[in-house]
């Protein structure tokens, strides 16, 4: 392995390390958390499972009709040719500057896509919203991790790949033991697709899991949102969950691609 590859996993396995064990502020821990699991507490179970239903069926949306509208958003084509040109340059010359410039165009999709779900959840919340339009939220998701995957040379379009972006998604809106449980499956899923090993997919128990992952991580962010006068915090809870997911979805990717390096 070049010492610049061995530098890039460095600072990728810290990377994933802060993000598995990112410990919560003080202040959120003893003023905040309380407060928001008191409200967890009084949200109906109705609401509950009318989110988590609706995430389910949101998920299926996207993947059996979306892709052809998400793609209609970003230049597939362009992103492919740019990848094929970026590790032509990587492969010829594997450096600091060529890695930077494959991980620009990921941060670049990182930004643009955060930026349009903090306006779709302030608009939402606006109105009072508490049960948005949740294919479309699900499409910003999609068309985030989409593109970063793109940028580091991954469709997106099989089974196998459809399954490690949800349980991508479900490891970064996890906490503790489970999102460790979670980031392991999600390691061994990737190196079995990219060493062309048979993997044991379930499809629909994943979107299943993945739904109540995310329907939890969103919930009392959208009951707030719920109320007008607080309606704008939807765009703050939408922007951190984008993040979040964007975040990670870049270190797994790149570590993906850079393990064939190897």
């Amino acid at each position: 392995m070049s010492k610049e590859l061995s530098r890039q996993f460095k600072r990728l396995n810290k990377k994933e390390e802060k993000i598995l064990n990112k410990k919560k502020n003080k202040l959120i821990k003893s003023k905040v958390t309380p407060v928001m699991d008191k409200v967890q507490d009084k949200i109906p179970e109705k609401l509950k499972d009318t989110l988590e239903s609706a995430f389910f069926k949101g998920f299926q949306l996207v993947f059996e009709k979306g892709n052809i509208v998400i793609e209609k958003t970003y230049n597939k084509d362009r992103l492919m040719s740019d990848y094929e040109v970026n590790n032509y340059i990587l492969d010829k010359n594997l450096n600091r500057k060529s890695i930077n410039k494959l991980d620009k165009y990921a941060r670049d999709s990182k930004r643009l896509n955060t930026s349009l779900s903090f306006v779709e959840g302030s608009v939402l919340g606006f109105f009072g919203v508490g049960l948005p339009d949740i294919p479309i939220f699900i499409g910003v998701i999609m068309k985030t991790i989409y593109e970063i995957a793109l940028n580091y040379g991954y469709k997106y379009d099989s089974d196998e790949e459809k399954a490690f972006i949800l349980k991508l998604i479900a490891a970064a809106m996890s906490e503790g033991e489970e999102k460790l449980r979670l980031n392991d499956e999600l390691s061994m899923l990737g190196d079995s697709i990219d060493k062309n090993l048979e993997t044991n997919i379930d499809l629909d128990l994943l979107v299943k899991d993945t739904a109540k992952t995310l329907s939890d991580a969103l919930l009392v962010g959208k009951f707030i949102q719920g109320i007008p006068l607080i309606g704008a915090l939807g765009g703050t809870i939408n922007y951190t969950i984008i993040k979040k997911i964007a975040k990670y979805a870049e270190v797994k990717y790149k570590k993906r691609y850079l393990s064939k390096k190897i």
